[in-house]
């Protein structure tokens, strides 16, 4: 299975972080992005990459952690860009969930730099969007020249068909698993499997039967087994099929 994202950084790991991502491959994963989420976090994707064969980094300023950031921070996430296995840059997007985050003209201009920044280094886009749709649409309508994936995609089929039709792909994770899943459904219905890429969002979005538990790569197959279900396929297909697309959406396939 290729886990395209997980935050192995967050501190819900501090206790067996090594063991675990250690003992990933004899689990059935055999890659994993983990994207940083601001300067320190993205350091740290950088350092597991390194140290672990399977593991490889995404770096970006998430929208709920962009207020405090400075140019300067952008800087240091362009430098970090050009480390090895950096894949993506990412999570970047807009968050209009949470009221007390930064103004959304701040996390609009972080958005569209990183974009920009992974056009000038050829890299894709990791996007997170949480009750932003519109904006998000907007924004990524300007770039026509840049790629990546919807994390834990949420919008309408609407919006995913306008995704699809723009080059990107579609990121589920453990919430698929869950009763009211409905929209998910008709997301995943109108999407071709080419597009879809699987995720656990560790250590959050924990799936069924594990909901409400600390999240791992390996309960990524709950949400493979769900697609599986939806799209009358068998689950291996679908964990074959999603390695490939996020091998050839991070541009891994050598």
């Amino acid at each position: 299975m290729f886990d395209t994202h997980a935050h192995y950084d967050s501190n819900a790991f501090n206790d067996d972080r090594h063991d675990l991502l250690a003992s990933l491959p004899n689990q059935g994963v055999s890659l994993i992005v983990n994207p940083g989420c601001d300067v320190e976090t993205s350091q740290k994707a950088v350092s597991y990459a390194a140290q672990y064969p399977h593991v490889y980094a995404a770096v970006g300023i998430h929208p709920s952690d962009c207020g405090d950031c400075t140019i300067a921070d952008l800087d240091t996430i362009a430098a970090l860009a050009k480390a090895d296995k950096v894949v993506a840059i990412g999570e970047i997007g807009l968050d209009f969930y949470w009221k007390d985050n930064a103004p959304r003209d701040v996390q609009e201009d972080f958005f569209c730099r990183q974009i920009e920044l992974a056009h000038s280094l050829d890299l894709p886009i990791i996007v997170h969007d949480r009750e932003a749709h519109g904006a998000t649409m907007d924004v990524l309508g300007r770039y026509n020249d840049v790629s990546g994936v919807l994390h834990c995609f949420s919008g309408s089929p609407e919006m995913a068909k306008w995704l699809l039709d723009h080059g990107y792909y579609l990121g589920f994770d453990g919430p698929i698993t869950y009763k009211n899943a409905i929209k998910a459904k008709e997301v995943i219905a109108i999407t071709p499997l080419e597009r879809i890429v699987i995720e656990t969002d560790s250590p959050y979005l924990t799936p069924v039967p594990f909901r409400g538990k600390r999240n791992d790569s390996s309960k990524l197959v709950y949400v493979a087994e769900t697609i599986a279900q939806w799209k009358r396929i068998s689950t291996e297909e679908v964990i074959a099929i999603t390695r490939d697309n996020g091998k050839r959406l991070f541009k891994m396939e050598g």
